[in-house]
């Protein structure tokens, strides 16, 4: 059985005809009936039988022409898209944390159509888990062409390129006794208990780095994954926290200072698996992201 014997079946099944589906195939009628006949043989069904002077599919041929029929569908549809993607057009498959899934990833997504009008560009965004471990964890099992996350741990597999940054700040409820200044010393807050990001956050080596750099480490309270639960916490007095400076911050009953020393920055990277394949549509957004310029003070 091969591939063209299945597409010789269909358009016979169709058409009833020998004479008609040989012409149609463009196929002389010997080897449309030697194909047939193989095919059956292996088989070994019928498929068709003669009604006058045209054939019809028998019980078991109509039920094979149904199966035939969806896979060779599945087939050119998945030979269309390939041949698609190899023309430089396609799908992009991007994996991000939900906090540059809120504007920047849109963003860039925007711009690289823009700049691309002949091509046929569509995209699929996930942000399954949120966390950049759980993004690097679905960018190894191939669940994305890219991924824009945290540098999460050095991993020998995954290429980071930093394509961002984002400003920390320290967080604190507006009647904290902090509130009253406007910058910091991270070693100054110590003292004081604080919300941390959780361990898997890419956020947190950021954080535990910091304050090994004040020369301690505060009373952490709770490890939160989400900086939306953060943000809450910390404007209902449960403590104070070093966050990436976001507009929620600027909404809701809270203090955001400036930490002067150790400066800290919050950096993205675009990241991909090395020694792996791209289609030239993938390789052309990646080159694209790299020289994107993201114009807002607010990452998310």
């Amino acid at each position: 059985m091969n591939l063209h014997h299945l597409r010789y079946f269909v358009t016979l099944a169709h058409l009833e005809h020998y004479t008609k589906a040989a012409k149609q195939l463009s196929i002389t009628q010997p080897s449309l009936s030697h194909a047939i006949a193989a095919l059956e043989e292996e088989l070994n069904v019928r498929l068709f039988e003669k009604d006058g002077r045209n054939v019809v599919l028998t019980r078991w041929g109509n039920v094979f022409l149904k199966d035939v029929e969806e896979i060779l569908a599945h087939l050119d549809s998945s030979v269309a898209n390939l041949k698609m993607t190899g023309s430089g057009n396609g799908t992009i498959d991007i994996g991000c944390i939900r906090v540059l899934g809120a504007s920047y990833v849109p963003g860039l997504m925007r711009e690289f159509v823009k700049a691309n009008p002949d091509k046929n560009i569509s995209y699929r965004l996930h942000s399954e888990g949120g966390l950049s471990a759980d993004i690097i964890e679905g960018l190894k099992n191939r669940q994305y062409d890219i991924a824009f996350c945290s540098k999460y741990k050095d991993d020998p597999s995954i290429d980071f390129v930093k394509v961002a940054s984002q400003d920390l700040v320290m967080a604190v409820p507006i009647d904290h006794p902090l509130a009253a200044q406007d910058s910091i010393k991270l070693k100054d807050t110590l003292a004081y208990p604080q919300i941390l990001f959780d361990r898997r956050s890419g956020l947190r080596d950021i954080i535990d780095s910091l304050f090994a750099k004040a020369g301690g480490y505060p009373d952490c309270i709770m490890e939160i994954e989400e900086d939306m639960v953060i943000a809450g916490l910390v404007s209902q007095g449960f403590g104070i926290a070093v966050v990436p400076d976001m507009h929620v911050f600027h909404e809701l009953p809270i203090k955001t200072l400036t930490i002067t020393e150790p400066v800290p920055e919050r950096d993205f990277y675009m990241a991909s698996l090395k020694g792996t394949y791209f289609a030239p549509l993938v390789m052309s957004f990646k080159e694209f992201a790299v020289t994107y310029q993201y114009k807002s003070k607010y990452i998310f």
